[in-house]
């Protein structure tokens, strides 16, 4: 061969060599290189995953990548688990030549099984679990023949599995469980040699059987509930079972809402794998928060409202990541909230209200940048904080409710850029400043509800939130105008702006609102007119405008539409005639104009409206004589400083629910008719200052409600009947100025008369022995016919003595007297002396404090005030002391369990009972215990002192009279039915707390109304756990030593057999109910029965129930709730104890009435906030007797 053939053949050689070369891409880059490319590739791809931030270019080696595995610098494990992958597997996943594992579980990858994974030609391990894959496994997977291991459970496949899956002789773990196979397992599973692990078994069931196996699991965990019934096994699909969502034909929703779940939540609950939500809500599960549900790894929505959970909130709750929904209001949760719930980047709501947190708002919520709804309301143990700034940079947030949660300082500006806000409610709290201007700019805003704060300054005048429904800023310091542009907002339903300080006229524009419903503007200084066309183009119901200074007339188209409810007007200068559209308004209920210069006569048609109950018209210019026809659900008439006319009609006696009658100062005439005595619901009648004549009726004895009478300043003769002393609780008797003769009858004595006055009349004769006290100084006289057998009441003697007698009576007092205070003196002095002994002695006890809370005393403050000065109660164990601490006025409350007594055993077990349990509780509605100090001799429990004390002392006459004058410039109208229901809700909700919430439950054994405390605003505390008692299991019956409690609220079988139960308390606090109800005690039934018994007694004798409630506070809008608790209170005074309800269906039927009530004080939607406890109760029980013949709804 030649040299240059030579040269010729090599040629193609040197390209051949470059070629190869060129092929393995050796030149352009290494397999390093290739591998960082293709990885690279794969981040961008699936997006921003935070997992992958490190997955950068550098020279550092990829294999130091996280989720990277490599043997010999090339990639070999890709490991991708749990990283929010949420794109579809890209096909070249594969240029990863080395590559033997792929795990990509448990993320958010969609679409059919990625047959680019069949270019792994080294392919050992496949983990494609817990995924949103669809479609049916590939006929051709044996393609990946390497396989050892396939995993592709928790997807959504469907269709058959393919036979040749038996062709992947080298599997050894197989897992295709939580799937939509809806086939049968094919035989050639059976092929599978070196089969290892089946994944526990999922193979042995579709993914169908797996579901309803734990359902049914589930239904067994939580025992006897009804709703599940219908949980039974059967080819049919359990997708069709009551509270279960599918999609695919696997569950994805779980709703129990309210089903009376009353165990916790188990820990298997998330092996239904496709779960997304969970609503557990309204129901009675115990314990803290459930971190089984950590486990749903796809869970969407959580929702545990309204149940009894305890403890704080995990730090980890950021783990439930997917979340987009967490309800846990009405809870018991206490602590902090975990600023980790800032991470729940999904969330859209967050529902934290109703629960004990005592921490602060965090501020990490201002980071959900999703969230569009947020509730915090009712949080009432916050630390006092401002509204974190950056919440209003939750550009989509929609709804904010921070009610009752302890907010302070101003409203920030900011909140004028939440551009989504439609609902706002930041009331009951602290705040003070203005209203921020760009509040009323936000267009979407439909709801704010801003009342009982301290805000002041100018209303907003520029109002452009047009979709304004309700607006309520009462109950602040607001002043300035009303706006001029709340005109312009036609969609306005409500608007409450009373208790302010607002001026000037009234926006006309306000009167033409389309749909203006409720119009709250008292106790304001508003003057001027009313706006002319209120009424006449919305349906108004409630106009309410007294406590200002308009003028004018009535807008005269107040009721035109037709439901009108309420008229309230009263304390204005509003004159003319009431308008003529109120003469035909069936709707209306009440009418309160009095304190007006309105004058004419009062549309006939007003009297007789169907549902009219309650008229005030007092200090008017009304004239015209009263009618004969009334509408006879009137339980309230007050017409006095008028100029009535006429005779008093006899059509009044139709009347016969009438509660009080004042028609004082007019120019009525006539006797007064026999027929008004068939006021049996009566408690007032003034009919003082008219011109009225003739006897008493004979038939007053039937007035047997009556507490005030006055009839004075009329020309009524005759005798005082006898019968005016047996009316039962006549307290106020007023018959001066007229012209009665006779003698005072002596059945006067017989009545607990706080006033009486029967002078300028022309009786005679002797005054009743029973009279003749101090207190009646002033009230016989100018009647020149009576004399008294003493000086006490100033008359002439009936029995003059001589005067010696009159002047020994100074002189033995004198000597009296003396004789007293020589003996106290040396009483004293022996005190001191011994005192001293003592002292110089060492004989003055030691003290030891033991402490449950931080004290701002020493035991030394507390000794001290141990005084008889300070003494305000005592009973069987001991003196309870009020004991002033410091110079800043803090006043403690002292029980003294013994006083230089030697101990006794018994009442050493019910100190040492009740420190054990009152500094293991810690419960609003339950009494505070800050420390206990003990001596040889003594043993003292300082407790937090409750200002208005015990409420026996408020609710029964015996007490009350000095309890309200203590208390009456800072509370009028005291304990009236409102005031009642609170404290029942309160006391319930101390007792649920024992009976459901401590481990083990506690019993107090001696509920009663004197261990009911109130503290200023009357929040009731249960006090005294002398008796208590702690069930060691909760349901198990305790064998009590002794038998305790007090009459009248002893449950039947506590007096002859001492293994109880909670019942005890539940019945105890039955009678404490009728108590509230009847204003009786428990023990004054009758001469024969306790309260309890006499309240049974009265309902199966088919009485009307209000017949039995408290006459002084009975009040026509309150006979529903009254008549409720009264029923309930029966209920739980049932003779079986198994027939009682536990204290949390009492709590929550008292709960529903407190709601309905608030509901009743403001517009609908204004209480919002009070929800998740105030909720309907779907518990309601029958009320029967042991023979089961007395049924009704409680």
């Amino acid at each position: 061969m030649t040299k240059t053939n030579q040269k010729y053949l090599t040629i193609p050689f040197h390209i051949f060599i470059f070629l190869i070369f060129l092929s393995h891409g050796v030149l352009s880059q290494t397999l390093q290189e290739q591998e960082q490319s293709v990885l690279l590739k794969l981040k961008q791809h699936w997006g921003n995953i935070s997992f992958m931030d490190e997955w950068t270019p550098s020279d550092n080696s990829h294999c130091s990548w996280p989720g990277i595995t490599c043997t010999s610098n090339s990639v070999k494990g890709l490991s991708l688990y749990n990283v929010n992958i949420t794109g579809p597997v890209p096909s070249f996943i594969c240029d990863l030549k080395n590559v033997t594992t792929i795990n990509l579980g448990d993320n958010y990858i969609p679409g059919e099984f990625p047959r680019a994974v069949f270019n792994c030609s080294k392919l050992e391990a496949l983990d494609l679990s817990e995924n949103y894959f669809v479609g049916t496994l590939p006929d051709d997977i044996d393609k990946l023949a390497k396989l050892q291991s396939l995993v592709l459970g928790g997807n959504n496949f469907t269709g058959d599995i393919p036979p040749v899956i038996g062709k992947l002789q080298e599997l050894k773990v197989l897992g295709l469980g939580g799937n939509l196979f809806n086939g049968s397992l094919p035989p050639e599973i059976g092929d599978l040699s070196n089969l290892e692990d089946l994944c526990h078994g999922v193979l042995s069931q579709t993914l169908q059987e797996q579901e309803q196996s734990v359902l049914l699991k589930l239904k067994q965990h939580w025992g006897n509930i009804s709703f599940m019934d219908e949980w039974t096994p059967s080819d049919n699909s359990h997708c069709s079972w009551p509270g279960i969502t599918c999609t695919s034909n696997s569950v994805k929703g779980l709703s129990l809402y309210n089903v009376n779940i009353t165990g916790p939540v188990p820990s298997f609950i998330c092996d239904l794998k496709n779960l997304t939500t969970i609503d557990l809500g309204d129901n009675y599960i115990p314990g803290e928060f459930p971190r089984a549900v950590f486990n749903c790894s796809k869970l969407e929505a959580l929702d545990l409202s309204e149940n009894y959970f305890v403890g704080t909130l995990p730090d980890d709750i950021d783990k439930l990541a997917k979340l987009q929904s967490l309800v846990l209001g009405g809870n018991n949760f206490t602590g902090d909230i975990p600023p980790a719930i800032g991470k729940l980047q999904e969330l859209k709501v967050l529902a934290l209200g109703g629960n004990l947190f005592n921490g602060s708002l965090p501020p990490e919520i201002g980071d959900l940048s999703n969230l569009e709804d947020l509730w915090l309301a009712n949080n009432n143990q916050l630390v006092p904080s401002r509204l974190p700034s950056n919440y209003t940079q939750l550009r989509k947030l929609k709804n904010l409710w921070v009610s009752s949660s302890n907010l302070i300082g101003e409203i920030p500006e900011s909140i004028g850029d939440m551009e989504a806000l439609e609902w706002l409610d930041l009331s009951r709290s602290d705040l003070h400043g203005k209203i921020p201007d760009g509040l009323f700019m936000l267009k979407n805003l439909s709801i704010v509800f801003l009342f009982k704060n301290k805000l002041s300054g100018d209303v907003p005048q520029v109002v452009e939130a047009l979709n304004l429904k309700i607006i309520d800023l009462s109950e602040n310091n607001l002043a300035g105008k009303i706006p001029e542009d709340f005109g312009k907002l036609t969609k306005l339903t409500g608007l409450a702006l009373f208790s302010n300080q607002l001026s000037g006229s009234i926006p006309e524009g306000i009167g033409r609102l389309p749909v203006l419903v409720d119009f709250k503007l008292w106790d304001n200084n508003l003057t001027g007119v009313l706006p002319p066309d209120l009424g006449k183009y919305s349906n108004l119901r409630e106009f309410q405008v007294s406590s200002n200074r308009l003028s004018g007339e009535l807008p005269q188209h107040l009721c035109s539409n037709g439901q009108l409810v309420g008229v309230v007007a009263h304390e204005n200068n509003f004159t003319g005639e009431l308008p003529e559209s109120l003469g035909n308004c069936n709707s209306l209920e009440m009418v309160k104009v009095s304190d007006n210069r309105l004058s004419g006569k009062v549309p006939s048609g007003l009297w007789t409206a169907l549902n009219l109950s309650y008229v005030t018209m007092s200090n008017n210019l009304f004239n015209g004589t009263l009618p004969e026809k009334w509408s006879t659900n009137l339980t309230r008439l007050e017409i006095s400083n008028n100029r009535f006319s006429g005779n008093i009609p006899i059509g009044l006696a139709s009347l016969r629910n009438l509660v009080v009658f004042k028609a004082s100062n007019n120019l009525l005439t006539g006797a007064i008719p026999q027929e008004l005595t068939t006021f049996h619901h009566l408690t007032n009648l003034f009919l003082d200052q008219n011109q009225l004549t003739g006897d008493l009726p004979s038939d007053i004895e039937s007035w047997d409600s009556l507490n005030t009478l006055n009839l004075s300043g009329n020309q009524l003769s005759g005798q005082i009947p006898e019968k005016l002393g047996f009316l039962p609780t006549l307290t106020d008797l007023d018959l001066s100025e007229n012209e009665f003769s006779g003698q005072i009858p002596p059945q006067l004595g017989l009545l607990r008369l706080i006033f009486l006055n029967l002078s300028s009349n022309d009786l005679s004769g002797t005054i009743p022995s029973a009279l003749e006290i101090a207190v009646y100084a002033n009230s016989f006289l100018n009647n020149p016919g009576l004399c008294s057998s003493n000086n006490v009441l100033q008359l002439k003697s009936c029995n003059p003595k001589s005067q010696n007698d009159n002047m020994s009576t100074p002189y033995l007092v004198l000597i009296i007297a003396l004789s007293v205070a020589a003996f106290l003196l040396a009483v004293s002095f022996t005190f001191i002396i011994i005192r001293c002994y003592r002292s110089k002695h060492g004989l003055d006890p030691k003290w030891k404090l033991t402490s449950f809370q931080r004290l701002n005393f020493t035991e030394s403050n507390i000794v001290s005030g141990l005084s008889d000065h300070n003494l305000i109660g005592s009973g069987g164990s001991g003196k309870v002391y009020r004991v002033p601490v410091n110079r800043l006025g803090n006043v403690v409350a002292v029980k003294r369990i013994w006083n230089n007594k030697k101990v006794e055993h018994k009442l050493e077990q019910e100190f040492l009972s009740e420190v054990k349990i009152l500094s293991s509780i810690l419960h609003t509605n339950i009494v505070k215990l800050l420390c206990c100090i003990s001596s040889e001799s003594s043993k003292l429990l300082v407790y937090e002192y409750l200002e208005n004390r015990s409420l026996d002392r408020w609710l029964h006459n015996k007490n009350r009279q000095n309890m309200i004058s203590a208390a009456r410039s800072v509370h009028p109208g005291i304990l009236d039915w409102p005031k009642r229901l609170q404290i029942a809700v309160g006391a319930a909700q101390g007792l649920c707390y024992m009976h459901h919430d401590c481990v083990p439950p506690v019993i107090h054994r001696d509920i009663k109304a004197s261990n009911i405390l109130l503290d200023s605003d009357f929040n009731a505390k249960i006090a005294d756990f002398g008796l208590a008692r702690l069930l060691v299991k909760q349901g198990e019956l305790a064998t009590m030593s002794t038998v305790a409690g007090s009459f009248g609220y002893m449950a039947p079988e506590y007096a002859h057999s001492t293994r109880v139960n909670e019942k005890i308390d539940v019945y105890s606090f039955g009678v404490v109910l009728l108590e509230l109800a009847t204003g009786r005690e428990a023990n004054s039934g009758d001469e024969h029965t306790s309260l309890a018994e006499w309240a049974w007694r009265h309902v199966q004798d088919d009485k009307p129930i209000e017949d039995a409630l408290d006459e002084e506070i009975k009040d026509p809008i309150y006979v529903e709730e009254m008549s409720c608790v009264f029923k309930l209170g029966i209920y739980c005074t049932t003779t079986l104890p198994s027939t009682r309800p536990s204290m949390k269906d009492v709590l929550q039927l008292l709960l529903r009435h407190s709601r309905q009530m608030a509901n009743g004080e403001k517009f609908v939607g204004t209480e919002y906030d009070a929800t998740p406890l105030l909720k309907n109760s779907k518990r309601e029980r029958s009320l029967e007797d042991d023979d089961g013949i007395f049924a009704s709804n409680v």
